[in-house]
């Protein structure tokens, strides 16, 4: 066998082009994209519940409200609870019924929002809104785990991008559907009961479908679990559970590495989620929020970017161009560094430069997909036993991250039309976005780590091996 033949295990599976595999994908971005239009369409039936006039007299409104943005902050106090805990109970027990249960229970508390609302003013949206936090934050580590499971080495970047993408299809959704319905004669309480209910129905589909490992699988033939597990170094025993090693991922680099650029990048990216459109309407005089589907076009530019990345990600590393390392590294600053340039000349144009601040928006926000290739699926390449676990912990520790910077403006000024306090806060998230990109770049990683504990031991020597002949061959 020649060697090209040995750096790439099954590069060229004999399995079908459409696996069981697939609808295991398909269904966990498909999670994501409800998930994430149940958290976002508060931010757009809140305007519709606070309204003096709703388009008709039997829809219920507060207008008395004055405490809205402690509402739309509630999500997040239940959603930092659960992260470390969620990723070991997955490892431990399987992530399957862990999802099934948040999001059951989560679109159950979506659908109660109303009635909530309605016997207990802002304390009963208040209540669901940490319930659901509490419950999504089994998100993301259940779905690292999951991938790790279920994804080829060489597919990772395309399986990664199309799930964790899902986030921006919802957020888009549930903009241009949440306002259309707040704004119908079927009014803001329907879009709870609509996201709620398809959550409810996923989770039965999801029950039936998935497995926590291909080696569980009911249906899955053999030529596809060989596949899939020739080289994802993960342990698939149902009974045989790897421990957790605290001190070695306490003290390794690339962890650090992507803990810290989450950090940046939850930062950057809050900042412009939720500061943006003040900075639009406060010194550019357009309220962005006030059309939904340009409050939509970043988020479909995001999702565009990391889909169109990924795929040449892959091949990068398949046809041993870069090392995992090295690509890692380059997807990572381009999600990085782009975002950076883009916030650093918002801070230098002025009100009548409209279009160009629209279109440093869409640049700063969809630049990010990049980072879907990089930081974002380099857990999976370090870690596969412990996925869940460790985007637990960046997940959970970004999460502070992504409340402190929308607080930066409120420190750095409190005049939102002085152009001055918008420099300062988008030229200190670009320097965050640099200095952590810069961070990651020097310290990333893109082999499996020892300390990964897996038990096949052949599939652990074939990723690095696979590694080491990437970089031998690899100019780079």
């Amino acid at each position: 066998m020649s060697d090209s033949k040995i750096a790439i295990p099954n590069a060229k599976p004999k399995s079908k082009l459409f696996g069981t595999r697939h609808v295991q994908i398909g269904l966990m971005f498909v999670s994501i994209i409800i998930f994430y239009a149940q958290r976002t369409s508060l931010s757009v039936a809140i305007i519709a519940m606070t309204e003096e006039t709703p388009p008709d007299p039997s829809i219920p409104t507060y207008p008395k409200w004055d405490n809205t943005d402690i509402i739309l902050s509630s999500f997040f106090w239940g959603y930092i609870v659960p992260q470390v805990g969620a990723g070991q109970l997955g490892e431990y027990f399987g992530p399957k019924w862990f999802l099934f249960t948040t999001m059951t229970i989560g679109s159950v508390f979506n659908i109660l929002v109303p009635t909530m609302a309605k016997l207990m003013g802002p304390t009963g949206v208040i209540i669901c809104r940490v319930v659901q936090g509490l419950n999504q934050g089994f998100l993301y580590p259940s779905t690292n785990n999951l991938i790790s499971k279920w994804t080829p080495l060489y597919e990772r970047s395309r399986v990664a991008s199309f799930v964790f993408g899902g986030s921006n299809i919802g957020i888009v959704l549930s903009m241009i559907f949440t306002g259309a319905l707040s704004g119908s004669t079927w009014g803001w309480p329907s879009a709870f009961y609509i996201y709620g209910a398809l959550g409810i129905v996923w989770a039965c589909i999801f029950a039936f479908f998935v497995a926590n490992s291909p080696a569980l699988h009911r249906s899955i033939s053999d030529e596809e679990r060989e596949y899939i597990e020739s080289s994802n170094s993960c342990n698939t025993s149902e009974n045989k559970k790897v421990p957790t090693p605290w001190r070695k991922i306490a003290t390794s680099l690339p962890i650090w590495a992507v803990l810290i650029t989450s950090c940046g990048g939850s930062w950057g990216g809050f900042t412009l989620l939720t500061e943006i459109p003040s900075y639009m309407s406060s010194i550019m005089g357009f309220d962005i929020n006030s059309n939904s589907q340009l409050s939509a076009l970043p988020y479909i530019a995001m999702f565009l970017v990391a889909m169109a990345s990924a795929p040449l990600a892959d091949k990068l590393i398949s046809n041993k161009i870069f090392t995992i390392g090295t690509t890692r590294k380059i997807f990572n600053s381009l999600g990085t560094l782009i975002p950076a340039i883009a916030l650093f000349s918002l801070g230098l144009i002025d009100s009548s430069q409209k279009d160009l601040g629209t279109a440093l928006l869409v640049l700063a926000v969809g630049a990010c997909g990049f980072v879907y290739s990089g930081y974002m699926v380099n857990l999976v390449d370090l870690a596969p036993n412990h996925a869940g676990t460790l985007l637990g912990i960046t997940n959970g520790t970004s999460t502070i991250f992504s409340i402190l910077g929308p607080l930066s403006v409120q420190f750095l000024g409190s005049d939102k039309k002085d152009p001055i306090l918008w420099r300062k806060v988008f030229w200190l998230a670009a320097g965050i976005y640099v200095g952590c990109g810069l961070f990651y770049a020097i310290f990333c990683s893109g082999e499996l780590q020892e300390w990964n504990g897996e038990e096949k031991e052949e599939g652990r020597k074939e990723s690095n091996k696979c590694e080491s002949e990437n970089k031998e061959k690899s100019p780079v």
